[in-house]
C-alpha cells in the first residue's frame, strides 16, 4: 500500500532477532570458555570472569580480513573450547570413579572399558545412544561457539573504531585484573583462562606420565626374586591348595562401621562363626591398592608382580617383560595353576604367557546357562562351584588359583541370592533372581540406595565364600581373600583412601604362625587400627614368609 514502508532488516533475522542473536553470541563467548574450570572445580562461581580466550579470538577476527582465515580462527577457537570441556568432563568422571585424573596419554583403553560397563548396565542400545548423544552435544557446542565468535567478530568489525575500542578496553580490564589479582567473588578471578589452563594441565599431565613411566621401567629392571632358586620357594605351603580370591570393589568402606555397611558386618560375624565351627583361623589387614573404583587388573598385576601398576601404559609394558609372578612361582614349584575369570568372554593369552596359569576358565568354558547380573556374567556361588569341580580332579598336584568374584561389581543390581549348592545345576535356577530385582537406572537415581546395594552385594559375595568353606571340606586350603579396589566415590565418599581388606584363612595353624611377625589382626574383620601395606609389597613378603 502507498504511504507504508517496510521495516529495515538485518538479513533474515530482523533488527530485534539480530540483536538477540548478538546478545546470545556474546553470552556464549563469555561463558563457554569458562565451563572447563567449572567442571574441574565443581563450583558455579568458576563461570564468572572475563575469558582471555574470547578476547584473543576477537582480536584475531578484528585483525584478519580474509574470510577463510577468519573461519579458521573461529574453528580453532571452538575446537580448543570443546577439547577443554571434554578433557575436564573426563577428568571429573575419572576422579569420581577411579580417583585419578584423566590422562590423554594413558586412558584410551579405559574409555573402551567404561563403555563396556555402561553397556552392561544400560544395554548395547542404551550405551550406544548415550555415546551418540555425547558426540552430538560436543559437535553442537563447537558449532555454537564458532558461530558465536564469527558473529561477535563481524559485529565488532562493523562498528570499526568503537568495536576495536570495546575489545581493547576489555583486554585492558583483563590485564589489570591479572596484575592486581582481582576477583569477582572468592575463587573467581576477573582475568580468567579456564580453557587455556585445562589444556595446559592436560598437556602437563601427559608429560608427567612419561616421567612416571621411566621410573616404572627402572623398577622393572630388577626383581629381588630373580636370585631365588625355585626349589627354595613356597616350601612351607607344600601340598596345600592356595587360592587368591579377589572380591570386586571390596574396599575399606565395606568394613567401616556405617549404617549401610551393617549388612557386611553381619556377614563377617556369621562367617567368623562358620570358620570357628569348621576349625579355620584367620588374620586380616589392609593393602593400599593402585586403583580406585575400577580397572581391577591393575590390582591383580600389582599383587602378582610386586610392582606398582596404576596406568594402562604400565600394565601393557609389564606384560611385555619377563617378570616373576606369584602364579609363576607356584607353577615352578609344582603346583597346578588356574585362573577363574567369570566375566571374560574372549581369550586371555597373557593368563598363560605372562602370569603362568595352566588353565584359564571364563564365561565360555564354565558351563553357565543362567542370567547375567549386570557386569557379573554369573553369581559368585556358581563361580565357587566351578572352581571346586575343577580343583578336585584326579591330579596329585596341589592347586594354586586366582579367582575373580564379580557379583559385587558395579552397578550392584540385580543381585543373586544363595541357593542350595546341590541345586546350582547350570545356573538356570537364578533366572527369577535377575528378573525380580530393580534396574540399575532406577537404583542409581538415589545415592543412598546405591550404597545399600553395594553393601548387599559385598555381603552376598562374602556369604558365598563362607558357605563354600562350610559346605566343602578344605583341610589343606590356604585362602587369601582381598578386595581389588574401593567402590566409586558415590559409595566411598570424597575423602576415602585406596585401602582394601585382606584376610588369610587356613585350618593349619602353621600357616598363620608363619606370618606371626606381620602383626595382622585375628579374625576376618580388620579394624581401623589394622596394619596397612602397599599392595606391591605383598608378593615379596608372602614369598619370604613361606620359603626357606
Amino acid at each position: 500500500m502507498t504511504g507504508q514502508r517496510e521495516t529495515p532488516s538485518d538479513g533474515r533475522d530482523g533488527p530485534r532477532g539480530a540483536g538477540l542473536l548478538t546478545v546470545l553470541a556474546c553470552a556464549t563467548l563469555l561463558v563457554a570458555p569458562l565451563v572447563p574450570g567449572a567442571l574441574s572445580s565443581g563450583t558455579p562461581s568458576a563461570l564468572l570472569g572475563l575469558p582471555v580466550e574470547s578476547l584473543v579470538v576477537l582480536t584475531v577476527l578484528l585483525t584478519v580480513v580474509r574470510p577463510p582465515l577468519r573461519a579458521l580462527a573461529a574453528v580453532l577457537f571452538a575446537t580448543a573450547v570443546v577439547v577443554a570441556i571434554v578433557a575436564a568432563s573426563l577428568d571429573l568422571g575419572f576422579r569420581a570413579t577411579i580417583d585419578r585424573p584423566f590422562s590423554v596419554a594413558e586412558d584410551g583403553g579405559a574409555l573402551v572399558d567404561a563403555f563396556g560397563v555402561a553397556e552392561d548396565a544400560l544395554g548395547r542400545l542404551g550405551a550406544t545412544s548415550a555415546l551418540l548423544l555425547v558426540g552430538v552435544l560436543a559437535a553442537t557446542t563447537g558449532a555454537m561457539v564458532g558461530l558465536a565468535a564469527l558473529r561477535v567478530g563481524r559485529v565488532a568489525a562493523g562498528e570499526e573504531r568503537r568495536g576495536r575500542a570495546i575489545v581493547g578496553a576489555l583486554a585492558a580490564v583483563w590485564i589489570v585484573g591479572a596484575l592486581a589479582g582481582a576477583q569477582l567473588v572468592p575463587g573467581a578471578p576477573v582475568a580468567a583462562s579456564r580453557t587455556a589452563d585445562t589444556l595446559v594441565e592436560t598437556s602437563s599431565r601427559a608429560v608427567s606420565s612419561v616421567r612416571e613411566q621411566e621410573a616404572f621401567e627402572r623398577a622393572l629392571a630388577s626383581d629381588p626374586l630373580d636370585d631365588r632358586a625355585p626349589a627354595e620357594l613356597m616350601t612351607a605351603l607344600a601340598g596345600k591348595d592356595v587360592v587368591v580370591a579377589f572380591v570386586e570393589s571390596y574396599g575399606r568402606v565395606a568394613v567401616d562401621p556405617t549404617p549401610f555397611t551393617a549388612v557386611v558386618a553381619r556377614a563377617l560375624d556369621d562367617g567368623a562363626s562358620t570358620l570357628a565351627r569348621r576349625g579355620y583361623s584367620a588374620r586380616s589387614a589392609f593393602l593400599s591398592s593402585p586403583t580406585f573404583g575400577g580397572v581391577s587388573w591393575f590390582a591383580h598385576a600389582t599383587l602378582q608382580t610386586g610392582v606398582w601398576v596404576d596406568s594402562p601404559r604400565k600394565y601393557d609394558r609389564l606384560l611385555s617383560r619377563d617378570r616373576t609372578t606369584l602364579t609363576g612361582i607356584f607353577e615352578a614349584a609344582g603346583w597346578r595353576t588356574m585362573a577363574v575369570v567369570p566375566s571374560n568372554e574372549r581369550g586371555w593369552e597373557e593368563g598363560e604367557s605372562f602370569y603362568g596359569f595352566d588353565t584359564v576358565l571364563d564365561a565360555r568354558s564354565m558351563g553357565y546357562r543362567g542370567p547375567a547380573f549386570g557386569y557379573a556374567r554369573m553369581p559368585d556361588q556358581f563361580t565357587w562351584k566351578v572352581f571346586h569341580d575343577h580343583a578336585v580332579v584326579d591330579d596329585s598336584r596341589p592347586v594354586m588359583a586366582e579367582i575373580d568374584f564379580v557379583s559385587s561389581h558395579t552397578p550392584w543390581t540385580p543381585l543373586p541370592r544363595m541357593v542350595p549348592w546341590r541345586d546350582l545345576g547350570d545356573g538356570s535356577v537364578f533366572e527369577s533372581h535377575a528378573a525380580e530385582d530393580e534396574s540399575a537406572v532406577a537404583a542409581w537415581a538415589d545415592p543412598e540406595r546405591v550404597r545399600e546395594l553395594y553393601a548387599e552385594s559385598v555381603a552376598y559375595s562374602l556369604a558365598t565364600m563362607f558357605s563354600y568353606l562350610e559346605t566343602f571340606d578344605q583341610h589343606d586350603l590356604v585362602l587369601i581373600v582381598l578386595g581389588d579396589h574401593q567402590p566409586a566415590r558415590i559409595v566411598s565418599g570424597p575423602d576415602a583412601d585406596h585401602d582394601v581388606p585382606i584376610t588369610i584363612i587356613a585350618q593349619d595353624s602353621a600357616v598363620l604362625d608363619a606370618i606371626e611377625a606381620w602383626d595382622w589382626e585375628e579374625g576376618v574383620h580388620p579394624s581401623d587400627a589394622a596394619p596397612v601395606w602397599r599392595m606391591d609389597d605383598f608378593r615379596d613378603r608372602f614369598v619370604d614368609a613361606f620359603s626357606r
